[in-house]
């Protein structure tokens, strides 16, 4: 039997999958990683995680975290049987993001991480989310809870990432491609992209969504991965 790994976006932790654990296949053991938290390197966290936790995996990862799980299917395709991709980007750095990025440090550095993060916030929920105070709260508060330094460090990682497109061709596991239709930090074009070069992957459109696929539209999210993880669980 494959264990599931949820795999966290940047700067967040288990609290992003919080409404995905009761919908997950009771038959599964679940994990979540934090190897973003602790490594330097998109490569080097993957490869954390698969020595992390042995044997067949299937992989989950929103945003960052599907950067890491691309990663490590392209050092050990053998040992990934499914792989589960919200919101989430093939393509390496462009220059525009890496000025942001950089920008984005220096007032890291400064002490003004709250400032940045409120001020940009509704940038990551498409805009019949963003007028919900509840939900841009505890997003806000999920970021901040990381703190400066890990900010700054996964930041780092994203903007040295590997382009993953040149090994997608070469995967062979199911594969669910997730992503919202107004998902405007990885727009509609990336996730387009990934399903098209991952042969036989499915892709859904999560209608009225942006970035936070699982804290915006949980119950489309439960009942699109639900089931997808048991069809992948079945057939392993």
């Amino acid at each position: 039997m494959p264990s599931l790994v949820l795999l966290p976006g940047l700067a967040c932790d288990e609290r992003l999958w919080e409404a995905q654990r009761p919908a997950l296949p009771s038959t599964l053991d679940v994990r979540v990683t934090d190897v973003h938290m602790r490594h330097d390197r998109i490569e080097a966290m993957a490869t954390a995680l698969l020595a992390e936790h042995p044997g067949p995996l299937i992989l989950c990862g929103a945003s960052m975290g599907g950067m890491i799980a691309m990663e490590a299917a392209r050092q050990a395709p053998e040992r990934v049987v499914g792989l589960a991709l919200l919101g989430t980007n093939a393509r390496p750095e462009t220059p525009e993001m890496y000025e942001l990025r950089e920008s984005a440090i220096e007032l890291f550095e400064r002490g003004e991480a709250r400032d940045v993060i409120e001020l940009n916030a509704g940038f990551a929920f498409h805009p019949a989310q963003a007028r919900d105070d509840a939900l841009i709260r505890r997003y806000v508060d999920l970021i901040l809870d990381a703190g400066a330094t890990q900010l700054i460090r996964q930041n780092r990682a994203l903007m040295k990432r590997p382009d993953a497109r040149p090994h997608l061709s070469r995967l062979r596991c199911p594969t669910l491609v997730l992503c919202g239709d107004g998902d405007r930090l990885t727009p509609p074009e990336c996730s387009r992209e990934i399903a098209s070069l991952i042969p036989h992957a499915e892709l859904v459109w999560v209608a009225e969504c942006g970035h936070m696929l699982t804290m915006e539209k949980p119950a489309f999210v439960n009942a699109t991965l639900g089931p997808w993880l048991k069809r992948v669980v079945a057939n392993a």
